[in-house]
């Protein structure tokens, strides 16, 4: 069970993943050791999977960020792990989803270019023995970055 202090910890953590048990002491009017423990449990329990630190994209000359929906032809459960494996055997795919509605999947890419991006559509998703369709939409601007999940 969650109370304020541990969803206020949480948030607090959301915007800094390196605040030390001094500073998320200070924040939540707790003692850094309080503050160190309420951290290890929500580790401990799950609520916290990972600390990770955001990169820029066009720094890294990843200059192409595109949104892939996949249509599957045939569907089954071989067909959907041969696909899962292939998405994670892909680095440029940072993020997939398994979807209602058209789209049996959402894939979020960053690519390098256009050349970069047109072959592992052509190249690597559309030779897939269970893939019908690929429908891609590439990012002109993002309006709203990544954010904490509202706690």
């Amino acid at each position: 069970m969650l109370d304020a202090t541990d969803i206020k910890l949480l948030a607090l953590l959301q915007k800094n993943a390196q605040a030390t048990a001094q500073d998320l002491g200070e924040a939540l009017n707790l003692s850094p050791s309080q503050a160190g423990r309420r951290r290890q449990r929500l580790e401990a329990e799950g609520y916290i999977r990972a600390y990770v630190a955001r990169l820029d994209p066009g720094k890294l000359g990843l200059a192409v960020q595109c949104f892939v929906q996949v249509h599957l032809h045939s569907h089954g459960p071989e067909n959907a792990a041969s696909f899962a494996r292939l998405v994670a055997g892909r680095a440029e795919i940072t993020s997939a989803w398994t979807m209602t509605g058209e789209a049996d999947y959402l894939l979020r890419v960053f690519c390098h270019d256009l050349q970069e991006l047109n072959t592992l559509l052509h190249d690597v998703i559309l030779p897939h023995q269970a893939v019908g369709r690929v429908h891609s939409q590439i990012v002109m601007a993002q309006l709203k970055a990544d954010s904490p999940l509202p706690v």
